[in-house]
């Protein structure tokens, strides 16, 4: 279920702002991608950061509207997008996401997913989230798990997410989160969030301690 909120405004805890970063973005394929939910557009893209990135469009950004575009800024996560892990909600997110654009476009407007590579497990790599794995099933929570390997709670910035929005014409959204810090990352690089779509999958036994913790430590939102 996705419902809406007012604009955010909270800092998450232990979230450093990168304003100070600078990317660019060059815009490589434009394609149909047909899929279980709708026929998308799928534009790819390779950023300065190093990384492939990919937006995913169900109708057409650049037709004027008096409303913000319905958008989803999605981290990469292996575990939940593709092998269906159960510990996270990240792939159940994906999918509400695509549904909840596919049904935008139905209605006459646009949506995106910005699918953002190199943010595997909020961006400490997918060897480390693992590591961060085994010492969840030890008993840490999922921001110990991080520190205790050294590595910071939340290495993720949005600068590449908001200069893909930028280039499809995109500057003001409604954005599909739980995570105040996605909200905070796209206004400091030019993008005005008008709304937050708080988003509320089912939950499993596997995940719902990890949940907890990012709504009690990291301010996330559901």
């Amino acid at each position: 279920m996705i419902e809406c909120v007012g604009p955010a405004g909270v800092t998450p805890r232990s979230v450093t702002p990168r304003s100070d970063l600078s990317v660019t973005v060059e815009r490589v394929g434009d394609a149909r991608l047909p899929t279980d939910v709708d026929t998308f557009r799928i534009v790819s893209y390779r950023a300065s950061d190093g990384h492939e990135h990919v937006a995913l469009i169900a109708g057409d950004p650049a037709v004027p509207s008096s409303q913000p575009v319905l958008v989803r800024l999605h981290s990469e996560c292996l575990t939940g997008d593709v092998l269906g892990s159960a510990k996270c909600d990240c792939g159940q997110q994906l999918n509400a996401a695509r549904r909840a654009i596919s049904a935008e476009a139905a209605g006459g407007r646009a949506g995106v997913v910005v699918y953002l590579r190199g943010h595997e497990g909020r961006g400490i790599g997918l060897a480390n989230k693992i590591r961060a794995y085994e010492l969840q099933d030890q008993g840490l929570d999922t921001v110990d798990a991080n520190t205790a390997q050294g590595l910071p709670v939340d290495a993720r910035h949005y600068d590449v997410a908001a200069a893909i929005l930028l280039d499809l014409g995109i500057s003001s959204v409604r954005l599909i989160s739980n995570n105040p810090a996605k909200a905070q990352g796209l206004q400091e690089h030019g993008v005005t969030v008008a709304e937050m779509m708080p988003i509320d999958v089912a939950h499993t036994a596997e995940s719902r301690a990890y949940l907890a913790s990012k709504r009690q430590l990291l301010n996330h939102l559901g």
